[in-house]
């Protein structure tokens, strides 16, 4: 049973399931033979039309394979009996996300609360794990005092923040030193 209080919000794009190598791999399938591979953050219309035609596959979204990090990083929460609970973005242009995210989890997380929202700023948790600093950044605003374990990715190297610790991988002990922090705290 988890300890009353103890409340660890789990990203999963990024975080659990890798949203990032499945896009990679569609695009790669809809590029030209004389196409050079586009960038992750690549902005000219057909590539983001891409995106979108990709994101807007049935069954896409609830067929995302799993980050064993973010996985390890679940059952060191687990272990402390954190009450989990995935808090995820929902994205505008493709409302069957939220579906498929919701029915992502049952699967894979069978009984653990989801939330989908707009704006994970207004979600309370002690413990955020994300691995995007803009979604860190707006939950630590309402947050001072929260923890963050934000599992390595390209788009995070370098950021820094008193409050957050980049899991490599390589670094499980500290994130254990962490978690074991916050239940002696609460």
């Amino acid at each position: 049973m988890p300890k009353v209080g103890l409340l660890a919000l789990v990203d999963m794009d990024g975080t659990l399931c890798d949203y990032h190598g499945a896009m990679s791999r569609g695009l790669a399938a809809l590029r030209g033979e004389d196409e050079a591979a586009p960038s992750e953050h690549d902005e000219r219309p057909w590539i983001r039309a891409r995106r979108e035609l990709i994101r807007h596959q049935p069954g896409w979204w609830r067929e995302l394979p799993r980050l064993e990090r973010g996985f390890e990083v679940l059952a060191e929460l687990q272990a402390r009996r954190f009450e989990v609970h995935v808090l995820t973005k929902g994205p505008e242009a493709a409302t069957s996300a939220w579906t498929e995210k919701l029915e992502w989890c049952q699967r894979q997380l069978p009984g653990v609360p989801v939330t989908i929202t707009m704006d994970k700023g207004l979600v309370y948790g002690k413990v955020l794990v994300d691995d995007y600093p803009p979604y860190v950044q707006r939950w630590l605003a309402w947050r001072p005092r929260g923890r963050v374990i934000m599992p390595a990715q390209p788009w995070n190297e370098g950021f820094s923040h008193p409050n957050v610790l980049r899991y490599d991988g390589d670094n499980l002990e500290e994130v254990r030193m962490v978690l074991d922090q916050i239940c002696a705290d609460d």
